[in-house]
């Protein structure tokens, strides 16, 4: 698969320093978005697609810490704070929080883009052992929980969608025959397997779609079966 940029999130309620931010990320070939509220920040995260985000700590609704305090408990998106509460304390508090880094304003945009590709370059945390989640590029599956995560937004699935993609995400790579999909994931096989199965993979692809996939994970080997990229 090529690769896509990264998608960056600027949570900053000063329009102006919001701006040079944006346009910082973007020179660089960042996909950047912006908020102003902690609150929409939280929801679009949840919403998935989400590389990093930067975050002002003096946001006008919940502040900074607070989002950070929210965002760990549901996602290990690397979290760079941009604040001008820049004394030790409070670099301590947001670390302990579950901050990544800490930059300090007056600040340098280049440098900040500089934070921002080398947070892009450590691999991604994965989710905390304790909860069952288990990190397969950028999925997570919990599969005691019949959960699935795509690049940390919970996939809403239904019974037979989350069992084709637990199928595939078993073999990463590996090209399965829709017959083998419904062995794994259906209590009968079924006249209509071809149909039953391409269906499903239609549902899939359009939820991963809305969780940020701009490139299909799902490959399909025509006249073979169903591969998945990671």
């Amino acid at each position: 698969m090529s690769e896509q940029p990264a998608r960056v999130l600027v949570v900053e309620d000063e329009a102006a320093i919001a701006d040079t931010v944006l346009y910082a990320l973007r020179s660089e070939g960042h996909a950047a978005e912006h908020c102003a509220l902690g609150r929409l920040a939280l929801d679009r995260v949840r919403a998935g697609g989400i590389d990093v985000v930067v975050l002002d700590v003096g946001l006008p609704d919940l502040g900074g810490f607070e989002v950070c305090r929210q965002l760990r408990t549901f996602s290990q998106v690397p979290v760079i704070f941009l604040t001008a509460r820049n004394d030790e304390f409070d670099r301590v508090l947001g670390l302990e929080l579950g901050a990544d880094d800490y930059v300090g304003k007056p600040f340098s945009p280049r440098e900040l883009v500089a934070r921002v590709r080398a947070r892009l370059r450590r691999p991604a945390q994965a989710l905390p052992a304790e909860a069952g989640w288990v990190l397969q590029g950028a999925f997570a599956i919990d599969r005691e929980g019949r959960r699935v995560r795509y690049r940390e937004a919970l996939l809403d699935l239904t019974r037979y969608e989350y069992a084709l993609l637990a199928a595939l995400l078993q073999r990463p790579g590996a090209i399965l025959s829709r017959a083998q999909l419904m062995e794994r994931g259906w209590d009968h096989a079924s006249d209509s397997a071809d149909r039953t199965v391409d269906t499903h993979v239609k549902t899939l692809r359009a939820k991963l779609r809305a969780a940020g996939a701009e490139d299909d994970p799902i490959r399909t080997h025509r006249g073979v079966g169903y591969a998945l990229d990671v």
